[in-house]
């Protein structure tokens, strides 16, 4: 599964990398992003534009009774994403682009678990498939926008520490996948384990545990 992630961008990076306009959204760095917060994920307009926007992380489908749902939702198996109920009609037409500077798996010890922070090689933004959805508040009648991230088995890399990974989009995936009338079974293809070689991971402090700790330290290697 996909937890917690870092994205310290800076904004102007995740602009050009991914080809989006941000709408002067309050960019705030994140070392230790995690669900129930609000992050950056780039969606398509209808026009074809890119556009960064704030996202609550933990899915909330639209017939849901309650919010509270999203906690549980906060990942989708690629596998199954196209049948379940609560991720298909999301995954047919609402999908989005989650970037992230690395992420952090746990692996599992005799003495506890050695958080790891995982990144591109080159250090360049990774680009997480997700999906987006819109959701209205009984009562009031708030809509909330939210999000959850694709997960695949786990590459030759991540093996030793899960048995699953976030789904890595390649650059050339993102037009696909933005694009809503993009065949969702064709997009299956694009949803595979991300190649070894461009990966690279080191241990951390264990206080990314925590959602109370943030800062660059959190990725720093021990």
């Amino acid at each position: 599964m996909c937890g917690r992630y870092a994205l310290y961008g800076p904004i102007s990076r995740i602009r050009e990398q991914f080809d989006a306009k941000d709408d002067e959204i309050e960019f705030e760095a994140r070392y230790n992003a995690a669900p129930t917060q609000w992050l950056p994920v780039i969606r398509q307009r209808p026009d074809g534009e890119r556009v960064v926007h704030l996202l609550r992380w933990g899915l909330v489908p639209s017939w849901a009774k309650d919010e509270s749902i999203g906690n549980r939702l906060i990942n989708a198996r690629a596998e199954t994403v196209a049948e379940k109920p609560s991720f298909r009609a999301a995954y047919r037409k609402r999908r989005c682009i989650v970037p992230a500077n690395g992420f952090y798996e746990w692996k599992a010890l005799t003495r506890g678990k050695q958080p790891y922070y995982i990144h591109a090689a080159d250090d360049a933004l990774l680009g997480l498939a997700g999906l987006w959805e819109h959701w209205s508040r009984p009562g009031d009648g708030k809509r909330i926008d939210t999000f959850t991230i694709l997960t695949t088995d786990a590459n030759t890399l991540m093996q030793p520490l899960h048995e699953r990974m976030p789904v890595i989009l390649a650059a050339d995936a993102y037009v696909a996948w933005l694009e809503p009338e993009s065949d969702p079974d064709a997009l299956q293809a694009r949803l595979a384990p991300f190649a070894d070689g461009l990966l690279a991971l080191h241990p951390v402090g264990k206080g990314v545990g925590s959602v109370r700790n943030e800062g660059a330290e959190l990725i720093e290697r021990i």
